[in-house]
């Protein structure tokens, strides 16, 4: 059976960068937007539309007024975010079938709990996530602290209620991961080292 490893991060902590080193150090391949891309092939959705709606809890029903009487009515998006959920599924099971991976979010680790994939979660404190996104993304450059701080917060919020409603476990909890990994002032390639040290070590008993 294929061996199989997977990222939950907080946004700006460095998860990305984790599980790109690690796939490339163990020789492991790397999912992350290939499994969008793989969406877009199988759909007739942009990836920018994926892309919102594959992080975003969807909204099951919203309230109208008929007369003086409120009512609720489920909601369009509610099907959609299923089918791309569904498909979701169906294109990380296969990524997982063909070789030993390493699949960052996308409650890959939900998905793959039969397989038993091995589970990190990647964390930092808020300021060195403000710094880090600052340093990777330059469309933060124009951006305050305070507005940074609150994009953080905006994603990690967004990602813990997805993460939730498909799985009903608590993103972030550190029971649901087997190994929790806090990358505040320290270098994710020296992080990365050692732990490709303990999994080669593992792969050879």
């Amino acid at each position: 059976m294929n061996k199989i490893i997977t990222v939950g991060r907080e946004f700006g902590s460095g998860g990305r960068e984790f599980g790109y080193r690690l796939a490339e150090t163990l020789g492991y391949a790397y999912c992350d937007q290939e499994i969008v891309s793989e969406i877009v092939n199988r759909t007739a959705f942009s990836e920018r539309y994926i892309q919102q709606i594959l992080e975003r809890k969807p909204t099951i029903s919203f309230p109208i007024h008929i007369g003086r009487t409120l009512h609720t009515v489920p909601s369009p998006m509610l099907e959609q975010s299923t089918l791309l959920y569904q498909k979701q599924c169906e294109v990380i099971r296969e990524m997982a079938e063909k070789s030993n991976c390493v699949i960052v979010g996308r409650c890959a680790d939900h998905i793959l709990r039969e397989r038993h994939p091995f589970r990190f979660f990647v964390y930092a404190d808020i300021e060195s996530r403000i710094k880090r996104c600052r340093e990777k993304e330059p469309e933060h450059e124009n951006l305050t602290d305070r507005e940074l701080r609150k994009r953080i917060l905006d994603v990690d919020r967004q990602r813990s209620r997805y993460y939730g409603f498909y799985t009903d476990h608590t993103w972030g909890d550190r029971i649901n991961y087997d190994l929790c990994i806090n990358t505040t002032n320290t270098s994710i390639r020296e992080i990365v080292t050692a732990l490709s040290m303990l999994f080669m070590s593992q792969m050879q008993e």
